[in-house]
């Protein structure tokens, strides 16, 4: 099932940068030396924190700069779980961001 499926609105930039970043960490999960995903990775994170600093968002460039140093370490299973979990984090907080409750 896909994420609009749960939400019918129409996802922002963010969430699309957000939902990028996530498949891009599972992928690397697979092929975790893969140069071309992690470079792409990098200016997703720019995308989502830029995004989110427009919309005031504070926690979410936090968790981009912990994720950015992240992804400019050697390749590891430790390295791809903390960019997996890092985005699960953005993507929690996006939604609750959406819904209001953040």
């Amino acid at each position: 099932m896909n994420d609009s499926a749960l939400n019918p609105d129409p996802i922002d930039p963010l969430g699309k940068a957000i939902v990028e970043g996530r498949d891009l960490a599972a992928y690397m999960w697979q092929v975790p030396t893969d140069v071309e995903p992690r470079q792409r990775m990098t200016g997703v994170l720019r995308t989502i924190q830029a995004e989110s600093m427009k919309q005031g968002r504070r926690e979410i460039p936090r968790i981009c700069d912990e994720l950015m140093r992240a992804a400019k370490t050697s390749p590891s299973p430790q390295q791809v779980d903390l960019l997996q979990d890092g985005f699960d984090r953005l993507y929690r907080l996006w939604g609750l961001a959406r819904s209001g409750l953040l």
